[in-house]
């Protein structure tokens, strides 16, 4: 044998440990799955099956276990538990609301939940919120955090609150250019919950490196906004939803725009590798597991 060719056994091992590691991830993420499920089981009045069917809950346990396969069940609970809340506040917003006064009630209810508060018994949301961050509470990083992770919540929360304004423009009004429309997209809540998963796992070079990290997650998560606009264009129609693709003259607008990105996100991730290479890598992640995801599905059930 030739240096540089591998036998057919060594081929076979080698697809072996690659299915396993798979397998493992898969594992963590039907862990992940079960947990969510019970968790909307306990808010029937945020989580109604339709649109929030069991696929779902698996996509969303299946995109974090594949963002951090290195972490375990315990670590990504709250991950997991922080997406859920941000789908749940979306469905608010976006579906649920029917003026901008039910919208800014809905986001001082949730900041003063953030700063401390207990939520009113009948605020599904807030008592949502209220778990979330007394788990987040129970990281020592906490303490020291807190206002980022209430900073990035606010933003998210206004993110959305524009976005519902814009889409009440109807065909007639004014929608935002492009750039202004990926300007808002905290929408997402990409960030948030990275900075939930952050100040969970407390590592000290993650903490120390904490304003960087959010810098490059924010180039991150307008890339997800845009990879998951070129994925859901058909569903943002039946739903009434605002899409990159009603800004722009042309896909091939988005698709060079996203190549920008990616391009600005390698730059910002090329020092982090040296100073946190677990987090960079997990942003990383995201971008690969989303640009394939969308391929070929999304998030949300049917209506």
């Amino acid at each position: 044998m030739t240096a540089g060719q591998r036998s057919g056994s060594d081929l076979v091992e080698e697809q072996l440990l690659a299915a396993a590691e798979q397998g493992r991830i898969c594992a963590l993420a039907a862990k992940g799955q079960r947990d969510l499920q019970q968790c909307a089981s306990a808010y029937p009045d945020l989580f109604p099956p339709r649109p929030f069917d069991p696929a779902l809950f698996g996509n969303v346990a299946m995109a974090i276990a594949f963002g951090a396969p290195w972490c375990d069940e315990a670590q990504l609970r709250v991950t997991n538990r922080a997406v859920l809340w941000g789908f749940a506040v979306d469905w608010q917003v976006d579906y649920v609301a029917k003026s901008a006064e039910e919208i800014e009630r809905l986001t001082t209810r949730c900041l003063a939940v953030a700063d401390g508060d207990a939520p009113e018994p009948d605020d599904h949301l807030g008592r949502f919120l209220a778990e979330l961050r007394d788990e987040l509470a129970t990281a020592p990083a906490f303490a020291t955090h807190r206002s980022v992770w209430r900073d990035e919540l606010a933003k998210v929360l206004d993110a959305m609150a524009r976005e519902w304004d814009w889409k009440q423009a109807g065909d007639g009004g004014t929608l935002p250019d492009l750039d202004t429309y990926l300007d808002n997209a905290d929408n997402l809540a990409c960030t948030v919950v990275n900075v939930v998963h952050w100040i969970h796992a407390g590592d000290p070079a993650t903490l120390d490196h904490l304003d960087e990290l959010i810098e490059a997650s924010g180039v991150v998560q307008r890339i997800l906004r845009l990879v998951n606009d070129l994925g859901t264009y058909e569903r943002d129609l039946r739903w009434g939803d605002l899409n990159a693709l009603l800004l722009v003259p042309d896909r091939d607008d988005v698709t060079r725009r996203i190549a920008e990105l990616i391009g600005q996100a390698r730059e910002l991730l090329a020092p982090l590798h040296a100073t946190s290479p677990v987090q960079a890598d997990y942003l990383a992640r995201q971008i690969g597991f989303s640009s394939g995801f969308y391929r070929s599905t999304d998030f949300w059930g049917a209506l």
